[in-house]
């Protein structure tokens, strides 16, 4: 799972972020573009509204597997990007013999309505925030994970358009904190 932040949680506002930092998006294409093993790539799986804030012109994002979760029959459908109705039935659709060995990495990149399901699965196993240092006027924000989810991975903080911001890996935690 990959998401941006502000520091009430905050990830977007009337569908769009509501920052504009061209490192970490540059951040986001190298995690989700490149992949070690040769002729396989990456999925990116994302509801509808985070489909539609991605400009026409960039849709889909190349070379990698774009799948949308929506329930809208009538949305304009590319040719080579796989629709569904469920974030189930997407996770199914990664085991058609056709696309189970083209696949490398899965990144779930949003929004907040296939985010929350996606954290309670036990496969999510990472999380790569980017940890904005600000707050913004959001209409939509990212569920609790620090339950779930340790950090493993801290970037040096970065400024840019004067936000500051960082990189995080957090990994699922092997067990959830029990008290024996």
């Amino acid at each position: 799972m990959i998401v941006a932040m502000d520091e009430n949680r905050g990830i977007g506002k009337n569908n769009q972020l509501p920052w504009h930092l061209p490192g970490d998006l540059n951040h986001f294409k190298q995690l989700t573009y490149s992949t070690d093993l040769e002729q396989k790539q990456n999925v990116l799986l994302m509801g509808r509204k985070t489909w539609e804030s991605i400009p026409e012109k960039y849709r889909p994002l190349p070379n990698r597997i774009n799948i949308v979760v929506t329930r809208h029959k009538q949305l304009k459908r590319p040719k080579g990007v796989y629709f569904e109705d469920s974030l189930k039935n997407a996770l199914l659709l990664l085991e058609r013999p056709d696309l189970k060995y083209q696949v490398s990495d899965l990144f779930i990149i949003g929004g907040a309505q296939i985010y929350k399901p996606a954290l309670q699965l036990e496969n999510c196993a990472k999380l790569y925030v980017t940890h904005i240092k600000s707050t913004f006027d959001c209409d939509t924000f990212f569920p609790p994970f620090e339950s779930k989810f340790h950090p493993v991975n801290i970037s040096d903080k970065v400024e840019e358009n004067g936000i500051i911001y960082y990189f995080a890996e957090y990994q699922r935690r092997e067990t959830e904190d029990r008290l024996y």
